[in-house]
């Protein structure tokens, strides 16, 4: 069991980071602007069901597999770039293909779907995980797999927080934006042009 005053600031800094720019909350904020606020929850909700995974991951020792893979590395994060150009392809043909008046609404197990696999497809959360969480821990407290299991809990849950509120902004001022049939396009615009800098950042990234 982790001591109260290192959860405290543990959990300080994981609100530090989740507000750090990053490709996940620029993810939920291009998200949310373009469908809306509980979207954007919904996106985020996904993002942190995908942080369970990597939690797990580190504190039963597979992100270690990854991290010792360069072969292993490589697939996963150009599996999540040529997914991230997929929906950048997707945004940017979305008023083209459709006569709506507005961007076309994803079903609510879509967007979860999709910031799930957004998460999980990104080997770095993984691997930060695996340099960041062992700092908190103590052999001396117990089972290092469960304090793990502990202190990603608690990141997840700043994570939802910060996020969530993200969303709730960013939803509001998309709210204006999808009024206008030429704002809408240049939202559409601005969120492929985030999701193709996000793909490009991750197929480049190193361990």
């Amino acid at each position: 069991m982790i001591d109260l005053s290192t959860l405290l600031v543990f959990f300080s800094t994981a609100l530090l980071l989740a507000l750090s720019p990053g490709p996940d909350n620029l993810f939920v904020l291009a998200q949310s602007a373009r469908h809306g606020r509980q979207a954007g929850l919904v996106v985020t909700l996904g993002l942190c069901t995908g942080l369970i995974g990597h939690t797990f991951a580190v504190a039963f020792g597979l992100a270690a597999l990854v991290n010792a893979s360069a072969l292993a590395f490589t697939i996963l994060k150009m599996l999540g770039a040529l997914y991230l150009l997929y929906l950048a392809l997707q945004t940017w043909r979305a008023d083209a293909e459709s006569a709506e008046p507005a961007a076309p609404v994803l079903s609510g197990s879509g967007l979860y779907r999709r910031g799930i696999i957004m998460n999980l497809t990104n080997p770095k959360v993984s691997l930060f995980f695996l340099a960041f969480l062992p700092q908190f821990a103590d052999p001396r407290r117990g089972s290092m797999s469960m304090q793990f299991l502990e202190l990603g809990a608690v990141f997840i849950l700043a994570t939802l927080m910060v996020f969530g509120g993200l969303s709730m902004v960013a939803g509001g001022l998309g709210d204006r934006f999808r009024r206008s049939p030429a704002a809408r396009r240049r939202l559409n615009r601005i969120a492929a042009l985030v999701f193709t800098g996000l793909a490009i950042r991750l197929a480049l990234a190193e361990r």
